[in-house]
């Protein structure tokens, strides 16, 4: 069976993208915070829950660029892209997971 990491996400910008260019290579990259909500009626009580979800994006290239031109906090998105895991700290390892933007 083949693998693949591709994901699609809606939510809204939790602050204004931090652009930075490195001298050396000219790469461009753009961090961005992403939030996503899901809305759900609990079974038991009947009670509205709402859980909300926090991401990290990484956008590199000509859609850094973008980005940071045309995007800003508040603003509501659709992202394109592939799940990364990265290891926190050495001694007790935890766990953060981003998204890194297809440059299509």
């Amino acid at each position: 069976m083949a693998n693949l990491n591709k994901v699609f996400l809606i939510g809204r910008l939790t602050r204004d993208p931090d652009y930075k260019e490195f001298e050396g290579s000219g790469t461009k990259v753009c961090d961005l915070g992403l939030a996503t909500s899901r809305n759900w009626r609990d079974r038991q009580s009947g009670e509205k829950k709402e859980e909300t979800t926090f991401i990290d994006v990484k956008v590199w290239g000509r859609q850094a660029e973008i980005a940071n031109q045309y995007l800003n906090k508040g603003r509501e998105v659709m992202i394109e892209g592939r799940l990364e895991t990265r290891i926190l700290g050495q001694s007790a390892p935890s766990f953060a997971s981003s998204l890194i933007a297809f440059n299509s």
